[in-house]
């Protein structure tokens, strides 16, 4: 963890030991607020001030291992959270997606992140679906199941809609607990005669979950301890006074159920096994477009 991140922990850490006395300022753009009486009440704490009313991220689960410096884009999505209305939105993009790839002609969209990290994937989502997201999240497939052991010792309770074994791990149909490693392969599999699509509904399932559960082992006290676990474990732009804010709206509880797409929309693909890139699916973009366009207004 280098001192940034440490530091961030430092502060988080106060901000529960302080909350309700004197003014505070957060570094990196944390605004200086008011006093506030003291409370136990996680509704009467302070939000930064500056922070969008609705944020957009990318988010990019990466299947790179340690030792290497990018790897495909495995799981591909736009996180919408809008704080006026508390209503989270997620748009899944399946990764077998033929799409146009600045500089690098047509390819499946999860290569956009192999070829040039971050900035080429943001001008691929730009370029094809008319999207700019000024904020991302990328996180590594081992970095996701240290999270999830760490943040659910207990695992998380998921209720399989078939049985499957996914490199060596084997999960039985049925509800059960999911240790990090569980859950990823869950994640996945796409082997049951739907591919991408089926993968996609097993991605919504396990943030739905996630995001359900957090709400039990993550407390007011317990905040600070898991926004540092969550930025040491991915890579992201996100300004630490918005993951605050999205983290104190957490707290109270105060969201509505996460409302989910899946790109691409039916009707508007084709398959295509006759490409460079092997199997893919053929969009009918404007359609796509118009899709994202009405789901995150």
């Amino acid at each position: 963890m280098n001192k940034r991140q440490t530091a961030i922990i430092i502060i988080l850490t106060l901000l529960v030991a302080v909350v309700g006395f004197t003014s505070f300022e957060f570094i990196h753009g944390f605004s200086t607020e008011k006093q506030t009486k003291p409370t136990k009440d996680s509704s009467a704490l302070p939000v930064p001030e500056g922070i969008p009313s609705v944020i957009n991220v990318v988010l990019v689960g990466s299947d790179a291992r340690p030792d290497d410096k990018s790897g495909r884009s495995d799981s591909l999505m736009i996180a919408q959270y809008n704080r006026e209305t508390k209503q989270p939105k997620l748009v899944s993009i399946m990764r077998d997606s033929y799409v146009e790839i600045p500089g690098y002609d047509k390819d499946k969209i999860n290569a956009a992140y192999f070829y040039g990290g971050i900035p080429l994937l943001e001008e691929t989502l730009k370029q094809n679906f008319s999207v700019e997201p000024p904020y991302y999240i990328s996180m590594t497939f081992d970095k996701f199941v240290d999270c999830i052991n760490e943040l659910f010792p207990k695992g998380v309770t998921l209720d399989a809609q078939e049985s499957f074994e996914l490199d060596g791990v084997e999960i039985n149909k049925g509800k059960q607990q999911m240790d990090g490693n569980t859950l990823l392969q869950y994640a996945r599999y796409r082997g049951d005669g739907e591919g991408d699509f089926g993968r996609i509904k097993r991605q919504q399932q396990v943030v739905e979950a996630l995001s359900q559960q957090a709400k039990e082992v993550t407390t007011l006290l317990k905040l600070p301890k898991t926004i540092g676990k969550l930025m040491g474990s991915i890579e992201t732009n996100l300004p630490n006074k918005v993951l605050l804010a999205c983290g104190l709206d957490f707290i109270k509880g105060e969201q509505q159920s996460l409302k989910t797409l899946s790109i691409p929309v039916e009707g508007s693909w084709n398959y295509n096994d006759d490409t460079p890139s092997g199997s893919v699916l053929e969009l009918e973009l404007e359609q796509n477009q118009q899709a994202i366009s009405a789901f995150l207004h």
